[in-house]
């Protein structure tokens, strides 16, 4: 089913994301992915790669459900250290577009003390529209 971004025009002009996803069909809950491979090792101490992973096993699940990248309604990201994902935003742009297109999801970014996995830098859950 096909999702349509919420922008109302009194609300400032999202960048890279959506305010609000709207659409029709099953919900499905993504876990946390963090930026590690099936073995469960990180696959970097680089930020940019570990945002490149944990997106792919994101993916990986919505796949696995029968979407795709514009199945995602959601997406909560937290990071360890925001003032690095700030800086590195663009490399990131980049690597979410390669996986992503032009499909912004309604995201939050929550910057938190630590995650589950002491290497892990990143950790990234969703919520897809199937």
């Amino acid at each position: 089913m096909p999702l349509t971004p919420v922008n109302p025009p009194s609300l400032a002009r999202p960048q890279g994301y959506s305010h609000g996803i709207k659409g029709t069909g099953e919900l499905l809950f993504v876990a946390g992915q963090i930026g590690w491979n099936r073995d469960e090792r990180i696959v970097s101490d680089d930020l940019v790669e570990q945002f490149a992973q944990a997106l792919d096993n994101l993916m990986e699940v919505v796949g696995a459900a029968g979407g795709g990248p514009n199945s995602v309604a959601r997406l909560l990201i937290y990071v360890t250290d925001k003032t690095e994902y700030v800086r590195r935003r663009q490399e990131i742009g980049v690597v979410y577009r390669g996986k992503m297109g032009k499909h912004f999801p309604a995201m939050a970014l929550v910057e938190v003390k630590s995650l589950l996995e002491d290497r892990a830098q990143i950790e990234i859950e969703g919520v897809a529209l199937l």
